[in-house]
């Protein structure tokens, strides 16, 4: 198919609406025919008031030529594109979304086949759209006025963001479940151990025998260490007001304690973020888990990224904040395994050989005591750990 080499132009960000939106004929605009009533024949409300559908439509409306240049658009089609619609008449739609390969090969799909294709495609981000989103796409072919295919695009990030979090809220019960029933299996018992190990070394009078005892009793303490992690701290948070701020550069100046200093560490602060009532202590654990998280990713080499947002509007569960703080915590390594993803906050799952599998789950445990939730999302070269704390915490304690 050819591939149009004009400019795609609105890189500058998205006009506002055109005075040529009404002036200009619209193939998206009712035609001359007759519109068909309920009988067959008559005006519909459907065919008559098809402009202000068109135009109060959620998903966007696209019109192409065999070209793959834009013949028109709807209003939704402008946001999702980032665009007006004057601006995108003639130009080429995979210029528009950076020559987006899924979307290439739908196009030339419903081209070649004339059958209808749908797929989910990931748009980058542009000076309009600072984030990248995730849009539903379907091609149909169409035959009216030089159009030859029909595109609808659904901007979906958000539905999909809030379907990961409700995962996520759900992996983390099952593992908050996992953990009680590992300190039921295997502490008590481990006490039981420890005390007859310790009865039978004040029986032994052999100094050799006795390493052996030595042994039960210092792994029977090593497992009870490793569940006490996994219970965490105990007791409802001691909220204090702090600077999120001041909490991360604490946990940085650990770090850097501990010989990373091969490392860039890049810090892009919102300075209007005010001060929350936090319980220090286990913000500090939260943080540090995920920052040596990414430090381990980083093997001593990398960029970590420390970043700080305010939100608004934002929903966490079932709860919606008017304002909640996003602390982004970024590597630039080589992301996390893809069969990993779905299960990084259960405890003991790892891939490092040295890990444990509990700093994530701990760090989502200590977050959730605040009302918020930690989400992550990962590729080669781009892992972001988010941490959205509610600003106003009261009757969050957990």
């Amino acid at each position: 198919m050819a591939r149009s080499s004009q400019s795609a132009g609105g890189s500058s960000g998205r006009d506002g609406p055109d005075d040529d939106s009404h002036t200009a004929e619209s193939l998206l605009r009712p035609t001359g025919d007759r519109p068909l009533g309920r009988d067959g024949s008559g005006d519909g409300p459907l065919r008559s008031k098809a402009n202000r559908i068109l135009d109060s439509l959620n998903s966007g409306v696209i019109l192409l030529d065999d070209s793959l240049l834009i013949i028109d658009l709807n209003p939704a089609a402008e946001n999702v594109l980032g665009i007006s619609r004057r601006r995108a008449r003639g130009q080429s739609l995979l210029q528009l979304v950076d020559d987006e390969p899924e979307l290439r090969e739908i196009l030339s799909r419903v081209a070649a086949t004339g059958d209808r294709y749908a797929n989910q495609i990931h748009l980058s981000p542009t000076e309009v759209h600072a984030e990248e989103r995730t849009v539903e796409c379907r091609v149909s072919p169409i035959d009216l006025d030089g159009a030859e295919l029909l595109v609808e695009m659904t901007d979906v990030t958000r539905r999909n963001q809030i379907s990961r979090e409700n995962a996520l809220l759900i992996q983390h019960g099952a593992g908050r479940q996992m953990i009680r029933q590992l300190a039921h299996e295997i502490k008590n018992p481990l006490g039981g151990i420890r005390g007859a190990a310790q009865l039978l070394e004040r029986q032994l009078d052999d100094a050799e025998l006795r390493e052996y005892t030595d042994v039960v009793i210092s792994e029977t303490d090593r497992l009870a260490g490793l569940v006490d992690t996994l219970l965490g701290p105990g007791g409802p948070p001691n909220k204090q007001p702090v600077n999120v701020h001041e909490l991360l550069e604490y946990v940085v100046r650990l770090i850097e304690a501990e010989d990373q200093k091969q490392l860039t560490v890049h810090r892009d602060y919102d300075p209007g973020l005010p001060q929350i009532d936090l319980d220090r202590d286990q913000m500090v654990q939260a943080f540090l888990n995920l920052v040596r998280n990414a430090v381990a990713a980083l093997d001593g080499h990398g960029t970590l990224t420390l970043r700080s947002r305010a939100v608004t509007n934002f929903t966490i569960g079932d709860v919606r904040h008017r304002v909640i703080a996003t602390i982004e915590i970024e590597d630039d390594g080589p992301g996390i395994p893809a069969d990993l993803q779905d299960s990084v906050f259960y405890p003991l799952v790892t891939s490092k050989p040295e890990g444990t599998g509990l700093g994530l789950p701990a760090a989502q445990e200590l977050i959730s005591r605040h009302g918020g939730l930690i989400e992550f999302e990962s590729r080669p070269g781009r892992t972001v750990f988010s941490v959205r704390i509610p600003l106003d915490q009261a009757g969050t304690d957990g």
